[in-house]
């Protein structure tokens, strides 16, 4: 069994092509799209963040609303740029989402992808310390972010206070109990998940990762898991850990999916280099009949390990169309794979 999530980039374009031609489109459409899922079955409802593009960003406001229109289903994000974000603001906002979602979000984290604009973090951030770079510095706003979450009082009171204060050091509020052990942490390197394990947080393992050994993504993604495993046992943390993978997963039932991306079915992994020096590797998407599907889904060893797939949707094409292909999913090829 495995948890079954959608995961959408929320792009828009305006374009006669496009389903999705403005923000208000997306961000209506992804409210829809969540209560068809959770209609279907599915397990999650996953929104990528970025910033200064054409595509879903800050991602409070759609949470809270996906949470006040759905009932069952988790809510969350693959993954919030922390060095964007002001950890206190973030913990309030968090927790907000999280009481009106009656505790269901599950907040994908990470220190982010190449951007739209030169250094845009610079913008929203306090800046860095002393010979940090960015990515530390996402690493270090994502450390205080978990310390908020655990609700532990650290500010001192107003001894005039406008209202009343409960005795000793203030929290922020609204404070969402739980809501620390549902933080994950987008891992594109084996040694970041590690890092993630000892500080408690779950995993996300996307459709890239730097490549580390030549190997196809779904090897290397494996071995991460593992590496994610073993620290966690040696951190002692008495929970178990959740790990998510994503894929893009499309069966070939009619004409109309066999247009879109019948083209697609021999697509191989891709190498390419998110900046001067750093190699990644691009996870294939599949496409094909169900039963070929199956066979191909059964030899992805990251998918075997982890316990929740998270389907990369083409949002651009509308609810409906979306839609179908989740049900496709559901009732083809999960079944096959014991997903379900």
């Amino acid at each position: 069994m495995k948890k079954i999530g959608f995961l959408s980039f929320g792009h828009w374009a305006a374009s006669p092509q496009s389903q999705a031609r403005s923000a208000a489109d997306v961000l209506l459409q992804s409210i829809d799209l969540a209560i068809e899922a959770e209609r279907l079955g599915m397990d999650g409802a996953y929104f990528r963040v970025h910033h200064f593009a054409r595509q879903l960003a800050s991602p409070f406001p759609l949470l809270a609303a996906v949470g006040a229109r759905t009932r069952k289903i988790e809510i969350g994000t693959a993954v919030i740029d922390m060095r964007y974000e002001n950890p206190y603001y973030m913990a309030e906002d968090a927790g907000a989402a999280d009481l009106i979602a009656s505790s269901r979000l599950q907040l994908g984290i990470s220190r982010g992808s190449p951007e739209q604009v030169i250094d845009g973090w610079r913008y929203f951030s306090d800046g860095l310390n002393p010979g940090e770079d960015d990515a530390a510095m996402g690493r270090r706003h994502a450390e205080k972010f978990l310390e908020l979450l655990g609700g532990k009082g650290f500010a001192k009171p107003n001894p005039r206070p406008m209202f009343a204060n409960p005795p000793g050091l203030l929290r922020l509020e609204p404070f969402s109990p739980g809501l620390r052990e549902r933080i994950w942490w987008g891992s594109a390197a084996n040694a970041t998940a590690v890092w993630a394990a000892k500080l408690g947080m779950n995993l996300q393992s996307s459709t890239l990762k730097f490549d580390e050994s030549g190997e196809p993504l779904h090897v290397q993604q494996s071995a991460q898991i593992r590496a994610f495993r073993s620290a966690w046992a040696e951190a002692g943390h008495t929970r178990a850990p959740r790990i998510s993978v994503s894929r893009s997963i499309f069966p070939l039932m009619n004409d109309l999916d066999r247009a879109y991306f019948g083209r697609d079915a021999e697509q191989e992994d891709q190498i390419g280099f998110l900046d001067a020096t750093t190699r990644a590797v691009f996870g294939r998407g599949y496409a094909a009949e169900p039963d070929v599907l199956i066979e191909q889904l059964r030899k992805d060893e990251a998918i075997a390990a982890a316990d929740t797939v998270l389907l990369t949707i083409p949002n651009q094409l509308g609810v409906a169309y979306n839609v179908h292909v989740m049900e496709a999913i559901l009732a083809t090829v999960a079944p096959g794979l014991g997903w379900r």
